[in-house]
């Protein structure tokens, strides 16, 4: 934990390559220092088809997946960590966003090969 997923206009990879503004983004959870390296899950997900009003302005947005119980201030320290390790990197975007999410504690599931 946590699942961190990046989602971005196709035109942002013009303006960084997205191997990078993954790292980025993982760096930024890590420095976070609210998980072990190896609990953070990064991945991204480009869009060709978006709409932003009457534009196709640039975005990336960055929604974090933890499991609930983390404070307010925490999830604000990782939202501003996350946020302070892409958003130089990204001058052309229009829209640069983080958002903290809880996963549901009691409902959630997994399972992992051993």
């Amino acid at each position: 934990m946590p699942h961190v997923i990046i989602e971005y206009s196709d035109d942002v990879a013009g303006q960084i390559a997205i191997d990078d503004l993954v790292a980025a983004v993982h760096a930024g959870a890590m420095s976070s220092e609210l998980f072990p390296e190896y609990d953070i899950k990064t991945r991204a997900i480009g869009y060709r088809h978006h709409r932003t009003g009457q534009i196709r302005d640039s975005f990336v947005h960055v929604a974090v997946h933890l499991l609930d119980g983390r404070s307010d201030a925490q999830k604000s320290m990782l939202s501003e960590a996350v946020l302070a390790a892409i958003e130089p990197r990204l001058p052309q975007a229009a829209s640069v966003s983080v958002e903290i999410l809880d996963i549901h504690r009691a409902s959630y599931r997994k399972r992992v090969l051993e």
